[in-house]
């Protein structure tokens, strides 16, 4: 059975389109790719529809990642349809758990730092209002905490 795999942040334009293809090509790379169906989605629908950050597109780029999706709100639904939903920060973390409607919503929502193995961050930072160097951050923490997450998912094999 894949596991299903829903990344969640506020936008949906840097944070969680960029866990998605970063957990993507660490998948792929793992040769586990048809083991996995892996999405990202934002608590709110401001950019609903458009594609990631050019800044997030680029530095990604400059990795060899390519970040593909398409923004979209996160529905109730999704609960039903994921079995993983990683939230990148406390405040999306809370809006997913406004969201719950029983115990197993709730056992299927986690914090992305959480698997994070070098870095000591309780959540991503959005880049979105500041310089490049919090895109190359993101993306360090995302690469860790997804190669934590990972093993985590390998272990429950």
């Amino acid at each position: 059975m894949k596991k299903k795999v829903l990344f969640v942040c506020l936008g949906n334009i840097c944070r969680s389109p960029s866990a998605e293809a970063v957990f993507k090509a660490l998948v792929e790379k793992n040769g586990d790719s048809n083991n996995f169906e892996i999405d990202s989605a934002g608590t709110s629908a401001w950019h609903e529809g458009e594609k990631a950050d050019a800044r997030m597109r680029r530095h990604a780029k400059n990795r060899g990642i390519n970040i593909t999706s398409i923004s979209r709100k996160f529905e109730v639904e999704d609960f039903d349809h994921f079995n993983y939903i990683i939230a990148m920060d406390q405040e999306n973390l809370d809006n997913l758990k406004q969201l719950i409607r029983n115990k197993s919503d709730l056992d299927k929502i986690h914090m992305m730092t959480n698997f994070s193995k070098k870095f000591n961050y309780g959540y991503v930072p959005d880049p979105y209002y500041g310089g490049d160097d919090g895109f190359d951050l993101v993306l360090d923490i995302l690469e860790d905490a997804g190669e934590g997450f990972y093993h985590f998912l390998k272990k429950q094999d």
